[in-house]
């Protein structure tokens, strides 16, 4: 009896050993998501202030130059445009963030439940 006892206690500390490994895979996977939206973002937004700033010069001028707008309107039209481009982007890694769950649910579950057996053996 006592080596069937130690038996499963073996099988079950190697099984939490080997949850506890796959949790952790999943939560370097689920960080390096995170990393790559992150740097989708930065990056982004760098690019979206270096355009916006050539695009709104280059662009207010050739309105200036194409219409009778005054200046200032022709900076603020594509001001406006520039920064509807930056919501766009800003909004896509956010739904690329949403696409994932930063807690690893099943290896997580499964390591609660072995835990629960080792602490209240029926």
């Amino acid at each position: 009896m006592a080596g069937l006892v130690a038996g499963i206690v073996k099988d079950v500390q190697a099984l939490t050993s080997q949850q506890l490994a796959l949790f952790k895979e999943e939560m370097a996977q689920d960080f390096r998501k995170a990393r790559e939206v992150a740097l989708s973002w930065v990056l982004g937004l760098a690019g979206i202030m270096v355009g916006s700033i050539m695009l709104a010069i280059t662009a207010a001028e050739l309105l200036r130059w194409s219409t009778e707008l005054p200046l200032w309107v022709c900076y603020l039209i594509v001001t406006c445009i520039a920064a509807g481009a930056g919501v766009g982007l800003v909004y896509a890694g956010q739904k690329k963030l949403q696409s994932f769950n930063p807690l690893p649910d099943q290896s997580l579950r499964a390591l609660k439940e072995n835990v629960q057996c080792l602490t209240n053996p029926k």
